[in-house]
């Protein structure tokens, strides 16, 4: 499984970028797939995931109410909406997702993907 992930960029605080994730290869029925993010200094943190059974989104705490994660599934493209950006948001966005299906309560952890993508750089400026 490959996963690509773009959409990345300098942005002022209080805007909006979208993020994409492709993609490619089979990762069995209804696998997750997650965002999670990286900044300087700090550890790679969650940020959404999809459950692909229900197209249920989870969110961090830190971004709920500004971020939306969505999946096309016919184009078996993964999506993350950030409006009302924050400087702090500022890291490197990474999408993952595993074989199978895992109980909900882990989905927020880095720990249970198999496959990630390389990282798309989200700048927010003050």
């Amino acid at each position: 499984v490959q996963l690509q992930a773009f959409g990345g960029g300098l942005v002022q605080a209080g805007g909006s970028l979208r993020l994409s994730c492709a993609a490619a290869g089979r990762t069995g029925s209804y696998a997750p797939m997650a965002w999670f993010r990286q900044a300087p200094g700090r550890e790679r943190e969650f940020v959404a995931a999809i459950d692909t059974w229900n197209s249920r989104p989870y969110y961090a705490d830190s971004v709920q109410g500004r971020f939306t994660c969505s999946r096309d599934r016919s184009k078996n493209t993964m999506y993350l909406e950030m409006n009302s950006l924050k400087t702090e948001d500022t890291a490197v966005y990474y999408c993952a997702t595993r074989n199978g299906r895992i109980v909900i309560s882990s989905i927020n952890r880095a720990e249970v993907y198999h496959y990630w993508g390389q990282g798309t750089l989200v700048t927010v400026s003050s």
